[in-house]
């Protein structure tokens, strides 16, 4: 009887020591970008909450440390782009990375309502270089969906972002004067919506989702939100009520089981919270008339929520805990 040939163990290499650092933003997380979305639907919520009144200047004041914010967050991002472009289809692999990026991207056509009040020109350009990028990055997730394997394919709802997304352009549209730009959005993005929710509520049916994946239902408020939003400024106020009660519908549902939706505790993912919530104040208060209370106990409620949970999610950045928690991919 021949004995086995040894075998010897497979080598590993040693650890390094100190620990390597990886590079400057080279490990930038997406995650930090639905919190500055968050952050900036808070501030336009707050500006059409607070016109007319003593307060009106507060949300101005408050817009400038947002956009130095974000604009650095921007800045680190494309540093990590720059160093390594393939970095971008490997973020979209992940959940997080998919939610960050499409917040990325929105967040650019979010900011042009922002400025518009102060450079007309300048958030026209703004607009269209944000939707320029989410169409760019909507294309490069279905083509990296197609690539994963069937079980990574799933309808989540950070579909809604990437897909129906392009809406948030609307709003700034609308107030631009380009009606037809945000008519047409309005009703191009609407039957994807119903897709995914149609489908969302389907697979909610027929299985629980992961306790950390269960903050990311919050975002099915979004759509609803901005479609009240449009529809409202392009003069269409059955469509734009009949999305407000809709959209109470699901944040009354979102209300109702939010202990089971945070049951896994904090987490990045609970940047979700804050921009649908947002989107649903702003909503309610372009209506006005009977809609105006409502409007501002949502936009009090979202002043309670979306600071917190920005900071939770921002103090984890600087120290590379976002990043790992979040497997964000490095350039």
């Amino acid at each position: 009887m021949t004995q086995a040939p040894h075998r010897r163990p497979k080598a590993f290499p040693a650890p390094e020591f100190p620990p390597r650092k990886p590079k400057l933003f080279a490990r930038t997380p997406p995650a930090v970008f639905p919190v500055f979305l968050g952050l900036i639907g808070l501030a336009l919520a707050l500006r059409r909450g607070l016109a007319g009144t003593l307060a009106a200047g507060l949300p101005e004041a408050l817009i400038g440390a947002l956009v130095v914010g974000w604009g650095f967050a921007v800045l680190a991002l494309l540093a990590k782009i720059a160093r390594r472009p393939g970095v971008v289809a490997q973020d979209l692999r992940v959940l997080p990375g998919q939610v960050g990026l499409a917040a990325a991207t929105l967040s650019v056509m979010a900011m042009a309502g922002l400025i518009l009040p102060y450079a007309p020109g300048l958030a026209k350009a703004v607009l269209w270089l944000g939707l320029i990028l989410h169409g760019a990055q909507a294309a490069l997730l279905i083509m990296v969906l197609r690539a994963a394997p069937p079980e990574a394919r799933g309808v989540t709802p950070a579909w809604h972002l990437s897909f129906v997304g392009f809406i948030v352009a609307a709003v700034p549209a609308a107030q631009l004067g380009q009606l037809g730009l945000a008519t047409a959005l309005l009703w191009a993005t609407m039957p994807i919506a119903g897709l995914i929710w149609g489908m969302s509520l389907a697979q909610l049916i027929a299985r629980i989702p992961p306790a950390p994946l269960r903050p990311l239902l919050a975002i099915h408020l979004a759509p609803a939100a901005l479609f009240t939003t449009v529809a409202a400024l392009t003069d269409q106020p059955i469509l734009a009520q009949a999305f407000a009660s809709f959209g109470a519908v699901i944040l009354l549902a979102l209300l109702a089981a939010s202990r089971w939706i945070t049951s896994a505790g904090f987490s990045a993912l609970w940047g979700a919270f804050t921009f649908p919530l947002a989107a649903y104040a702003s909503a309610l208060l372009a209506l006005g008339g009977g809609w105006t209370t409502p409007g501002n106990l949502a936009l009090g409620l979202a002043f309670l929520i979306i600071p917190p949970i920005a900071w939770a999610v921002l103090k984890l950045w600087p120290t590379g805990r976002l990043a790992a928690k979040t497997n964000a991919a490095e350039a």
